[in-house]
C-alpha cells in the first residue's frame, strides 16, 4: 500500500523503522502486549494518514502518532485504574448502605439518558467531533486530519457540543 505523493509504502516503513518502533512503545508503556497493540493502532492511524495526504518525513510521523497512541493509552489505564478503585470503594460503602443503590442507580440512569439526548440533539458534524474527542479520545490534530477540516473548526465544534450540554444540564465531561 501506497501514500500520498511521496509513495512511501507502509510495508517499506514497516520494515525499516517496526522494530524501533516497538522497542520505543515498549519503553514507553513499560508492557510488551499494550506496546504491541500501541503499535498496531500507530500502523493503522499511519494508513490512515498516508492515504489521505503527502507525507514528507513518514519516519517522524510515525513516531509522533505512536507517541499520541501510547500516551492514551496510558492515560486510560490510569483513568480506568481510578474508576475501578472508586467503583470498588463505591461497591463497598453500597455493600454497608444498601438502601441507596437503587436510588443511585435510578439518578445515574436519567442522567445517562439525558446526556445522551442532548448529544443526540447536536448537528452531525459537531455530534462526530464531540464523540471522536470524548468518547474515543482522538486528538483535536487528529480528528481534524480524520474529518478533513480545520483544528480550529475542531476546537468550536468542542465548545459548541460543550456548551449545549451544559445547557442541559450535564457538565459530566
Amino acid at each position: 500500500m501506497t501514500g500520498g505523493a511521496t509513495g512511501v509504502s507502509i510495508d517499506a516503513l514497516y520494515r525499516h523503522e517496526g522494530l524501533k518502533l516497538r522497542r520505543f512503545l515498549n519503553r514507553l508503556l513499560d508492557n510488551p502486549a499494550d506496546a504491541a497493540d500501541a503499535s498496531q493502532e500507530t500502523y493503522l492511524r499511519m494508513v490512515a494518514a498516508l492515504s489521505r495526504t503527502s507525507i514528507e518525513h513518514p519516519s517522524a510521523l510515525l513516531f509522533r502518532i505512536a507517541t499520541n497512541v501510547a500516551l492514551r493509552m496510558r492515560n486510560r489505564g490510569r483513568l480506568e485504574r481510578t474508576l475501578f478503585a472508586a467503583k470498588c470503594e463505591a461497591e463497598l460503602a453500597e455493600i454497608a448502605d444498601g438502601y441507596a443503590l437503587p436510588e443511585r442507580q435510578a439518578i445515574a440512569r436519567e442522567e445517562l439518558m439525558r446526556l445522551a439526548a442532548a448529544i443526540d440533539a447536536l448537528p452531525p458534524r459537531c455530534r462526530e467531533v464531540f464523540l471522536l474527542s470524548r468518547l474515543d479520545g482522538l486528538a483535536n490534530g487528529e480528528i481534524a486530519l480524520r474529518l478533513g477540516i480545520s483544528r480550529n473548526m475542531v476546537e468550536k465544534h468542542i465548545i459548541k457540543a460543550l456548551l449545549h450540554c451544559r445547557r442541559s444540564r450535564l457538565d459530566l465531561f
